[in-house]
């Protein structure tokens, strides 16, 4: 039997009491309330991330736990679509296992849409069979976002299919869902999708609630939702949950759902809301078992100093402490390794020139919105070149999952930057590899980087380069996190040098292959017009 004593923060009967929890293997036990008694230190339930991608963290699930449990995350709600467009059924089952290295409970999907689209190469394809046997696995309690829009409000009859086997097995469905507005929103929803976490405005966000979704607010890496939709959080929060979506490891080291939750706290969101939405509502949306400080539960919980910085003092899950300031109690695993890489360097990344106007990729900073818009391209030598000074570059985009592939080509605007080249093997959904820079040499130096390694981030810089390798999957690091988050402060530090003035220059390219959100994307085959659904050429009409 194990003893925590503090200021007990109850989200169900929105009440703080002093008192004693009793722990025995695992569960709370007993919980009393000691009238009288004087505390310095509060005791409330552990945070869930209701959606993130662990492959975005460049961790694998060991480290990915060691480092979220010193922010009080208990829990993650998890798509691992990233490494299974990599790898299919195997990769779902390889993150399965490595999560059984952390005492983070990580609830991974059943990836709804692998490849994401058909209009780029994956390294895998989830068909009906590999589904039905995910499906049966009772661990996988519910089927990733389902990023197919158009496929789900036609119900075509792929999608269709997916959907009904998903009620089948009683699996909930996670939403994707950018833009969705009326009739076709509504569509969507009534097809069983119950969350969405691509919503950018309040009004958006309400639309949806109405049509019977859970909005997961979301504050990542390269896009940032949380300013504009907290407000709704006032009358809304019990259909309200908090996600990261995508964080990469420089900024998972600084902090998680803490961040969050004392965010809100100073929008003047009050705190049991708040709980409702970090603790609450994903355990019982998903039907985690991650406790929620009642007796019977099972024995997740945080200690804090106070209720306005959220500086986490303890982290215990299943009885356990897993976190404690000051303490090194998780340590380091290795991981086991999987992928899947064939590419080989192409010989030039010659594109001919000839007369008018060319389709450019434009950035919106901080979303993974782009917009379509048309450029005059530099030529050199009867070639189209980058154009730093107009911000104009080059982009690579070469499938790894065939030997002698050729490259597709396009240019890209507001990256601003200004020398040398970036490169990764990132790049969502089917994580081909995707290159740009501001000359020839070095973004085919970069991709050599990324072929040598098997998959990483790299920059180059003529005779300066720098990688981080990603050697599982191309999208995780097999390395301590101290380590890979060192590693990638290096990589944005050489970027934010170079001259670009994004947040996170990386994650927004590893963005542009994501054909699936609006407008003008970056497939292996070619540039993609992303709201009508094809192929657009190089050159516009």
């Amino acid at each position: 039997m194990k003893s925590f004593c503090g200021n007990i923060v109850d989200p169900i009967r929105k009440k703080i009491f002093p008192g004693t929890i009793e722990v025995d293997e695992g569960k709370i036990v007993a919980i009393t309330e000691e009238k009288g008694k004087s505390y310095d230190n509060f005791l409330l339930p552990g945070f869930v991330d209701s959606h993130i991608h662990v492959e975005s963290s460049m961790l694998t699930p060991g480290e990915f736990g060691r480092v979220l449990v010193r922010f009080g995350t208990v829990a993650t709600v998890s798509d691992c679509h990233e490494i299974a467009n990599v790898k299919g059924v195997e990769a779902v089952k390889y993150m399965l296992s490595e999560a059984k290295k952390t005492p983070l409970k990580i609830y991974f999907s059943i990836p709804s849409c692998v490849p994401a689209t058909e209009f780029d190469s994956s390294g895998a394809r989830l068909d009906a069979p590999a589904l039905e046997e995910l499906m049966k696995m009772d661990e996988l309690k519910y089927l990733g976002e389902f990023m197919d829009f158009p496929g789900v409000v036609n119900s075509t009859p792929l999608v269709q299919a997916k959907l009904d086997m998903a009620k089948k097995y009683g699996k909930l469905i996670d939403g994707h869902a950018p833009e969705a507005r009326g009739e076709q929103a509504k569509k969507y929803a009534d097809a069983g999708i119950s969350t969405d976490h691509e919503c950018v405005t309040p009004e958006e966000a309400i639309e949806k609630i109405g049509y019977g979704m859970k909005i997961q607010i979301r504050q990542g890496a390269a896009v940032k939702n949380f300013d504009d939709l907290i407000p709704i959080a006032h009358e809304h929060y019990e259909n309200c949950m908090f996600c990261s979506d995508d964080l990469h490891p420089d900024i998972l080291v600084r902090g998680h759902m803490n961040l969050l939750v004392q965010k809100a706290i100073r929008r003047g969101i009050g705190l049991f809301k708040v709980l409702q939405m970090v603790s609450v509502n994903p355990v019982k949306h998903y039907g985690l078992d991650v406790g929620l400080l009642q007796v019977g539960d099972s024995a997740d919980f945080i200690e804090l100093e106070d209720l306005q910085y959220f500086e986490v003092l303890r982290t215990v899950i299943g009885g356990e402490v897993v976190y404690e300031q000051g303490k090194q109690i998780l340590q380091y695993q290795k991981p086991e390794l999987i992928n899947n890489f064939v590419a080989e360097l192409p010989a030039n990344l010659d594109v001919l020139a000839k007369e008018g106007e060319i389709n450019v990729i434009e950035l919106v900073k901080d979303q993974v919105l782009t917009k379509w818009i048309t450029m005059i391209p530099k030529v050199e030598g009867g070639k189209l070149v980058s154009d730093p000074a107009r911000d104009l570059l080059k982009m690579v985009s070469l499938n790894r999952y065939e030997v002698g592939a050729k490259p597709a080509f396009c240019f890209v605007k507001g990256f601003n930057l200004q020398k040398g080249a970036i490169a990764s093997s990132v790049a969502h959904d089917s994580h081909n590899l995707l290159a740009m820079g501001t000359n020839d040499k070095d973004i085919l130096r970069a991709l050599q980087l990324l072929i040598d390694s098997k998959g990483g981030v790299a920059f180059v810089d003529g005779e300066q380069e720098f990688i981080l390798p990603l050697p599982v999957g191309g999208v995780m690091s097999d390395r301590p996190y101290e380590e890979v988050s060192k590693a990638y402060e290096r990589l944005e530090e050489l970027g934010r040098d170079a001259g670009t003035d994004l947040f996170s220059p990386y994650m927004s390219l590893s963005f542009l292959t994501l054909l699936v959100i609006p407008d003008l994307k970056m497939s292996d085959k070619g540039l993609f017009d992303a709201v009508n659904f094809r192929f657009v050429k190089l050159y516009a009409d």
